[in-house]
């Protein structure tokens, strides 16, 4: 089979898997009008009858929509154009031009954040089988190296026969077997990526050698597939920080507060974590002291994070298989995905909240924005701040070892699949920080300098170089380890029978043992109190050039240099303990404490049938499933503080039903009815119901922490979907399909206030936020799409383009809970993550030697978070509209050789965030966070041969 020569996006519905979760991928139908039966690929081979053969952007295209038409499950696919390339620096930059698919989270030299229809929790399976992260329940898709992957499949609808987990979709990454090719085949692929903010080429490169033998004993083959990837990156971010309260520079007599003093919530004059904030319209009110008070909203600082990171992935592929006989099959496939990280964080962080040296005149010392009691600007004497110096190390290793056989019989017309499978996943994190302080003697602060961007300088700026104007603060030393282990056997079958109503049965039986368990190390120092020179010249660190001039910030600043710092943290652990607290273990103890260990068994079940009729022309096909899954959770939870362990245990058995119905009036006109229901069970750290704390870093007056709930329940989803297609041209389509998902039992966010004592941080006081079940939604929405290659003349001939939009509407209940996390009432909110409207073009040309690709993606504004309730400002925090404007280009010097060319966010885009709640806040009002984002440049070059 002669290799492909170009790349190919696809948007298609492929055929449900007839074995679900087996080893074998989904393949295309065949493209007769009458045969709609979900099939199988062989593992026997990877034969040309069945696969997609990729011979152009536009064939591939042509044959994508006729795919789509025969195929019950709708599906967005990516495929590469050949071994080791598909069309992005990773997976999830691949997929986000499918319809539905929005993509966020940019930073760190890559995108790393997906959500399908809105919803971010899609399971992921690698070669059908659902995979991990260490002691998580997804994968972090952005680990999966791009050279490895041969196509990925999208699925927004699932047949009763999948995997049941994930409310959002599954996606189903597969990887190359030996039996995919003729005979032997090697390819290289070797690129270099020009990171224009860290100023740094990073390679990415990958090998692959496969072959197969015929002998007595029947067919083998053998393939090894290799990758590495290195990624050094800058991410810098200016923040301006949360809204506090002042009253103004005329306080009423009686309220005991001087002009312009911060106003705590222990006062009684207001309550943090309002939805909407604090009123701030001119000349608002509230009650301290009983006494009617006018007030000022203002931020409490500004700060800078200056990243470097090093982020290193290695990769194997391995697969070995064997057919005795036309009808069996026997595959072993062995997958390692490894990630290592060092991150370098300077961080330079300056209140702004307390008002003193204000001079004679503190009214001219401020400037409020124009018809509110916003602070806009500021001067503020004697202002505290630190910078922080912080280095973490990151490291994972997950290994995958499946086992599959493959019987065919009756004539081919029934099939048996037998998949086991083992995975083994750990994640090692080490962090060490250390902060300087001084009092500088002025700052002054304009909190929106244009365009969401702060700005801000000192009285003298030099001073923030300076060794002797810095004394070292705290030090704190931690680490954390994640471990999962899964052991996993599934069995499917399938007949098909001949004529009649019935067409297909399908059945099959899936069992699951996890593992999953968590420890953690803690170790915080107080102030030291002591002059940096303390340390030696080599342990400090100036950052240069910040934000490359783009904002009116200081540019360069000292810190403690975090990789001095992980040399020399045996030095530093000495001095801590030594110069503050002759009590203090600091580094006695660097052993780490497990803070739960859970044990998951599932169970599953499930059968399903297809129909299929002709009335007239027109023909209609069913097909209905059931699927049971069980699952007992056991768990062991101890406290980090106290020690103490818990237990708990829960079982929960689930009928997710299915069903999808099709009708073709025409030749060129289908419609397309899904339904189902999937669920999400809870994440395993979400049930530890252990409290995770952190002091008052901020001196608001309390700390804050985290903890799970052991009493989480799944949230179930029910789907509906419909759908129209119009295959208006040979090759060229207009297809719309019309969604709607009903959430019970949604995951929301409680938070109470805490007093915890003897925990060893700075305060008693904690606000605990927890998960929990008390929240439902409906999400909606419409996707648009088309293909078009038009027949042009001459050398026009090959341009074509590809679109979607998506248009989403969600609503979920929020639980308001007074200060003890009671909840008193309710409101309604948009979904986390939910863009209202994106959308995607892509340009293509593809003649001859020449394939061109220029793409854009955009999505609209959308609710990323809720701020924790500790401030005035209102709760959410919002992103700005996000876009990515890409180009690539490949050129075939030969049949074997090739280059390429790729650019990633040509327009030097930022990422940027600000507070708001319906009408309340905004972008200009209330901005929050703005980082760069990188802009990359490849040069890369391919060799294939098979």
């Amino acid at each position: 089979m002669k290799k492909a020569s170009k790349w190919i996006l696809v948007s298609s519905s492929v055929g449900a898997l007839a074995c679900a979760g087996m080893a074998t991928p989904v393949a295309a139908q065949s493209t007769g009008s009458q045969d709609t039966s979900s099939q199988d690929v062989s593992n026997s081979e990877f034969d040309d009858s069945n696969a997609i053969v990729v011979t152009g952007i536009r064939e591939s295209f042509r044959q994508a929509l006729e795919v789509k038409r025969e195929s019950p499950q709708v599906v967005e696919s990516v495929v590469a154009e050949d071994v080791g390339k598909l069309p992005d620096n990773n997976v999830i930059e691949a997929l986000q031009r499918l319809s539905g698919v929005q993509v966020t989270n940019r930073g760190a030299g890559e995108t790393s954040g997906l959500s399908i229809r809105g919803l971010p929790d899609a399971l992921t399976t690698w070669n059908g089988r659902k995979i991990f992260t260490a002691s998580g329940t997804s994968f972090a898709l952005q680990d999966m190296p791009a050279n490895l992957v041969k196509r990925v499949d999208v699925y927004k609808t699932r047949s009763a026969g999948q995997i049941e987990t994930g409310l959002a979709g599954q996606i189903d990454v597969q990887t190359r077997r030996p039996f995919d090719f003729d005979g032997f085949a090697i390819s290289a692929v070797a690129r270099g990526i020009y990171d224009e903010t860290s100023d740094e080429v990073n390679p990415n490169v990958s090998a692959l050698i496969s072959d197969r033998w015929d002998t007595d004993a029947g067919e083998f083959g053998a393939l090894l597939n290799i990758s590495y990837s290195r990624t050094k990156y800058r991410d810098m971010s200016i923040t301006a920080g949360a809204v506090i309260p002042f009253v103004t520079e005329n306080p009423p007599a009686g309220t005991g507060y001087d002009p312009l003093q911060r106003v705590f919530p222990e006062s009684g004059a207001w309550q943090p974590g309002l939805e909407t904030g604090l009123p701030y319209t001119p000349g608002s009110t509230f009650n301290l002291n009983g006494v009617e008070t006018p007030y000022y909203l203002s931020r409490d600082a500004v700060f800078a994070n200056d990243v470097h990171g090093k982020r290193e992935r290695p990769a194997i592929n391995a697969a070995l298989q064997w057919s005795p006989n036309p009808d069996a099959t026997y595959t072993f496939e062995f997958f390692y995905n490894g990630y290592r990280s060092t991150t370098m964080n300077s961080m330079h962080f300056s209140f702004a909240d307390q008002w003193k040296a204000l001079g004679a005149n503190p009214g001219n010392t401020f400037e409020l924005y124009d018809g509110t009691n916003v602070i806009k600007s500021r001067t503020v004497g004697n202002a505290f701040g630190f910078n922080s110096g912080d280095y973490s190390t990151g490291k994972t290793d997950s290994y995958v070892y499946a086992l599959n056989g493959d019987w065919k019989f009756a004539d081919e017309r029934g099939h048996i699949t037998a998949d086991l499978s083992f995975q083994d996943s750990k994640y090692e994190t080490d962090f060490l920080a250390a902060r300087l302080n001084r009092e500088a003697d002025q700052i002054s602060v304009d909190f929106n300098n244009g365009g969401g961007l702060p700005g801000w300088s000192f009285g003298d700026n030099s001073l923030l170089t300076d060794p002797a104007a810095w004394t070292l603060a705290e030090f704190y030393d931690n680490a954390n380890s994640s471990h999962g282990k899964a052991y996993t056997f599934q069995l499917d079958g399938s007949y098909d029978f001949d004529g009649g109503l019935l067409k297909t049965v399908r059945f099959g039986a899936r069992a699951d043992r996890r593992k999953a368990a968590d420890s953690v190390r803690a170790q915080d120092a107080p102030v030291l109190g002591q002059s940096l020179s303390t340390l030696s010249d080599d342990a400090y660190y100036f950052t240069d050039g910040f934000y490359n001039g783009r904002a009116d910030v200081p540019e360069d600043w000292i810190n403690v240099s975090g990789y001095w710092l992980h040399d020399n943290a045996d030095a530093m652990r000495e001095l801590y303990r030594d110069n503050v607290d002759p009590g203090l273990v600091m580094g006695d103890n660097l052993s780490q404490l497990e803070v739960f260990n859970i044990n998951e068994d599932t169970l599953a079940a499930y059968a399903e049938a297809d129909f299929e009729k002709y009335i007239g022309d027109v023909r209609l096909f069913l097909q209905t499933g059931v699927r049971f899954v069980s699952v007992d959770t056991s768990s062991v939870f101890t406290d980090r503080y106290s020690g103490d362990t818990s237990l708990a245990a829960t079982k929960t058995d689930k009928w997710l039903p299915s069903a999808t119905f099709i009708v073709d009036p025409t030749d060129n006109l289908r419609f397309r009815f899904n339904f189902g229901r999937t669920l999400r069970r809870p994440a395993f750290a979400d049930l530890n119901p252990n409290f995770n704390l952190t002091g008052d870093l901020t001196n608001i007056g309390r700390g804050t922490g985290t903890s799970g709930n052991s009493d989480l329940n799944p949230t179930i989803s029910t789907n509906y979907d419909f759908s129209i297609e119009w295959y208006f041209q040979p090759g060229n389509a207009i297809y719309a399909t019309a969604f709607r998902r009903e959430i019970d039992g949604l995951v929301v966010p409680i938070t109470s206030l805490f007093q915890i004592p003897n925990t060893g941080l700075n305060t008693d006081m904690f606000t605990i936020t927890r998960p929990e079940n008390a929240s439902d939604g409906v999400l909606k929405g419409v996707e648009l799409g088309f293909i078009y290659f038009p027949e042009l003349p001459g050398i026009l001939d090959g341009l074509g383009a590809q679109g979607s939009m998506t248009i989403l509407d969600s609503s979920q209940t929020i639980p308001q809970t007074n200060q003890d996390g009671e909840i008193v009432s309710e409101t309604t909110s948009e979904f986390f993550g939910v863009s209202d409207v994106s959308y995607n073009i892509t340009a293509a040309y593809d003649r001859g030697p020449i394939g061109l690709r220029l793409s854009y993606v955009w999505r609209k504004n959308f609710l990323d978070a809720n701020e924790a309730r500790l401030f005035a400002n209102p709760l959410g925090i919002w992103r700005k509209p996000e876009k990515s404007l890409d180009f690539q280009l490949t050129y075939s010097l030969t049949d074997n050789l090739g280059v390429t060319f790729d650019a990633v966010n040509i327009t030097n885009e930022k990422q940027q965030s600000y507070y708001r709640f319906g009408e309340y806040g905004g972008p200009d009002l209330y901005n929050f966070g703005s980082t760069l984002l990188n802009r990359t440049f490849a040069l890369g070059i391919r060799y294939s041969f098979d």
